[in-house]
């Protein structure tokens, strides 16, 4: 699948309505980063670290999470079991979270294309991609999105082009559509009956929300 929105912010981003969102965010960005490129993509949950601690003892104690210099941040962790060969933004639409869960984050690559090639992109969904894999003016960029319960969103950018933590772009709204998927997995289902529900259990390394 590729992405072409019009272009990469340039502008300062504003800053985060949620500062515990972007740190987990951040250090998820960071993270994945020191694995290189071409990677699958990646969900997350986000737990209230505090909560963590009080309900679950040995899984913080496992992950070395203390409990009181964590209040206030998020515990990120990943989500096994995504669809194989499944699009991470279709698989959003069959998730709904537990409601220990206060947020939630994914991770995905995509090819990014230059304002005004919209019209010459072919409406064939493999001939599209083979047309953004060729086109000269291509960017590679990973995208990490993350949304809360509560409302808030931030998002990370990095460009393969400019692989290095001082070219990450970041702010509340740069990957719109993502974050519009993200934010509906979180959304009351009561009245629906949801395909399929992830719950908050670690990998074997699971992500570990800041300090």
């Amino acid at each position: 699948m590729t992405d072409h929105p019009s272009e990469l912010p340039a502008e300062t981003p504003p800053l985060p309505e949620d500062p515990a969102l972007a740190a987990a965010v951040l250090e998820i960005e960071a993270h994945v980063a020191q694995a290189g490129w071409d990677q699958p993509a990646r969900l997350y949950a986000l737990v209230e670290t505090a909560q963590l601690v009080a309900q679950e003892p040995a899984l913080a104690a496992a992950m070395s999470i203390d409990g009181p210099g964590d209040d206030g941040s998020f515990t990120s962790i990943e989500q096994d079991g995504l669809p194989p060969g499944q699009a991470l933004e279709a698989a959003l639409h069959t998730i709904v979270w537990p409601p220990s869960v206060s947020g939630c984050a994914a991770v995905i690559e995509r090819l990014v294309l230059p304002p005004g090639t919209d019209d010459d992109i072919p409406d064939d969904p493999t001939a599209a991609e083979l047309f953004a894999r060729e086109h000269p003016d291509r960017q590679e960029v990973r995208m990490v999105a993350g949304v809360t319960r509560a409302g808030a969103s931030y998002c990370a950018l990095r460009l393969r082009a400019h692989d290095d933590e001082q070219s990450v772009v970041n702010g509340t709204e740069l990957v719109p559509g993502l974050l519009e998927l993200l934010h509906a997995t979180l959304a009351d289902s009561s009245t629906d009956t949801p395909t399929d529900t992830v719950h908050d259990s670690p990998n074997d390394s699971p992500e570990q929300g800041p300090a």
